[in-house]
């Protein structure tokens, strides 16, 4: 016996729209419980839907770059029962129907195995500039893996010849421009901006805070904590600010709703991340509030390096309540207004930090002395803050950072 089960697009995307992006197996393909079917790729996450039970993929309802909105209908599954299980899949008597014919995929010429590459796959090859057309997998149904990938590369780079050149990925429309498309992630952060700017007023203060204590504490710990597998960022003392800074503006940490103000118990500090070239994505630290710095530093450790591996699950990008954009990594020295990141009420901008001349009073008396400090922007939603809840959590925020212990 045997029974149809529908295969859904995850409910936990919370309203964003996902694109289907690669199916790891065809219709007719024999699967267990738990093996991967297809990627989704939204505009935070790639996400692989398993197969919720052991059986044979039937039908695709959703074909490869076709939009996925939560709960839809991705394909369905035929339940094996274990007698059926023992039976050859060639053996099932009922038609398989498909909604449309599966695009054509890479297919090594040795092994016949077609190629569906993860976002971490596609990144690696495009970085060495090749396709990976040679390469065997060793995943379920021939699936490349990262590994395999990794070793590929590998391979190629200790070669003497030069590579052949990669066809370019966008064909010139003329002698000086490139129409490069959309991704879906690109599409994404470009509407959920767009409406941010047209549904908040946004209001931006600038402070400056020396960043000479909290310097000296890393210095003090970094060691120590490295060799304990931990990085000590200036981004986990940014986070640990923050929560104090929330104690005397909690308006900070709220939402706007048409009736009412919502003040949330529970600091979550979501990270902005870039990707490079494919955009932002926006890792959030749960209840940051009850994390120590060691703890903090852990916890964005991870986030970051999954980020980039595009190996972070739906429920990481969720549930912030705040944000953080340290664009002064790539040297900028102040940006405003920085977007908030909707449904939230501020995001915090860190700038560039660099030694600057400034007037020190000693002892009564005035000094000029070189110190390292940067720009700190607070853009808020000014429905939701006032000037005087801003500029209170902004001078909160640098007398922590300023006047960091030691020890």
């Amino acid at each position: 016996m045997s029974d149809l089960i529908d295969i859904l697009v995850p409910i936990e995307q919370e309203g964003t729209t996902g694109v289907v992006r690669n199916w790891f197996v065809s219709v007719g393909d024999q699967v267990a419980e738990g093996d991967p079917l297809v990627e989704l790729e939204t505009d935070k996450v790639a996400v692989e839907v398993p197969a919720p039970q052991s059986g044979i993929l039937k039908e695709i309802s959703l074909q490869s770059d076709a939009e996925a909105p939560p709960g839809a209908l991705l394909g369905k599954l035929d339940t094996l029962a274990p007698e059926d299980a023992a039976q050859p899949v060639e053996a099932a008597s009922e038609p398989v129907k498909t909604a449309a014919p599966m695009p054509s995929t890479p297919v090594d010429s040795q092994s016949g195995m077609e190629h569906r590459h993860s976002p971490a796959v596609r990144r690696i090859l495009a970085e060495a500039g090749t396709s990976g057309d040679a390469i065997i997998g060793t995943g379920k149904n021939g699936r490349i893996t990262k590994a395999d990938a990794l070793a590929f590369v590998k391979t190629l780079r200790s070669k003497p010849a030069p590579l052949a050149p990669t066809p370019a990925a966008h064909a010139p429309v003329s002698g000086t421009s490139t129409k490069v498309p959309h991704t879906p992630m690109r599409r994404s952060i470009a509407s959920h901006m767009s409406q941010s700017l047209s549904t908040a007023p946004h209001v931006t203060a600038v402070f400056e805070a020396d960043f000479s204590a909290i310097i000296k504490h890393r210095n003090a710990h970094k060691n120590a904590l490295k060799q304990q597998g931990v990085n000590l960022t200036f981004t986990a003392y940014f986070l640990a600010a923050a929560v104090e800074a929330m104690k005397v503006a909690p308006q900070i940490n709220s939402r706007w709703h048409d009736d009412f103000i919502e003040m949330f118990g529970d600091v979550n500090i979501g990270v902005g991340t870039a990707l490079g070239d494919d955009g932002l994505i926006v890792p959030v630290v749960k209840k940051a509030q009850s994390l120590s710095l060691r703890g903090i530093a852990e916890q964005l450790q991870d986030l970051t390096a999954r980020a980039r591996d595009r190996k972070l699950k739906p429920q990481d990008t969720q549930g912030g309540t705040f944000t953080i954009s340290n664009h002064g990594v790539s040297g900028s020295l102040v940006a405003t207004p920085i977007i908030i990141n909707q449904p939230q009420s501020a995001i915090l901008g860190i700038g560039k930090l660099e030694k600057r001349v400034s007037v020190i009073e000693v002892d009564g008396h005035d000094t000029i002395q070189i110190r390292p400090k940067a720009f700190v922007s607070l853009s808020i939603d000014h429905r939701v803050i006032d000037g005087h809840q801003t500029n209170s959590w902004l001078t909160r925020f640098v007398e922590v950072i300023e006047n960091w212990p030691a020890e």
